[in-house]
């Protein structure tokens, strides 16, 4: 390893690593939901929401790990980010689509859906500065946090096991009335009119 490997690697602080095992959570489910699809055993679904329950523990507490320690950092906000839209965005609808969400309009909702926690986690990122308003933390986040995506993703699974997503066709379309959670979930997440205290 290079001086250079060597001088990143110092650069993590202890709160970090809880937020790459978050990351790492986000991807193991989207693995257990691409198994699912190949050998359609339900309870792999099952253990993709529970791998987003873990990273959610792991999101949680990078933070408080960050502020106990006062090891906040530009470097530590980005990385949250980028677990987080794994995590959050891309895993629930990996998981969605191999639940059976998989027309064409509800794969544009999922889209729609993962760009929304796209566009929030940027906002917030470049907008924190300003909503910590001259103190040292965030009062409050503009639209609903992206780790919310679990209620979604859990009534998802909840339809999935009662074998029915509400199939309806719209001008010849078909949709899965399900999928409008995701909708409601990433319109949410983009509001700049919700303002939801940070804990």
């Amino acid at each position: 390893m290079t001086g250079k490997h060597f001088s990143m690697i110092r650069s993590f602080h202890l709160a970090d690593f809880f937020t790459i095992a978050n990351g790492f959570c986000g991807v193991a489910a989207l693995f257990q939901a691409m198994i699912f699809l190949a050998g359609r055993e339900a309870w792999r679904l099952d253990a993709a929401a529970a791998l987003v329950l873990v990273a959610l523990c792991f999101d949680v507490l990078d933070g408080r790990i960050a502020r106990w320690r006062h090891r906040a950092s530009a470097l530590g906000r980005e990385l949250d980010s980028l677990a987080d839209v794994i995590s959050f965005g891309v895993a629930p609808a990996g998981i969605a689509f191999a639940a059976g969400l998989q027309s064409a309009l509800d794969q544009l909702i999922l889209m729609y859906f993962v760009g929304c926690g796209l566009s929030r986690l940027a906002r917030y990122n470049v907008t924190a500065e300003t909503l910590a308003a001259g103190g040292d933390t965030v009062r409050y986040f503009e639209g609903t946090p992206i780790p919310t995506s679990i209620v979604p993703l859990g009534l998802l699974l909840v339809a999935f096991h009662r074998q029915t997503l509400y199939p309806v066709r719209v001008a010849g379309l078909e949709l899965h009335l399900v999928s409008l959670l995701f909708l409601l979930s990433g319109s949410l997440m983009i509001s700049k009119t919700l303002k939801v205290p940070k804990p």
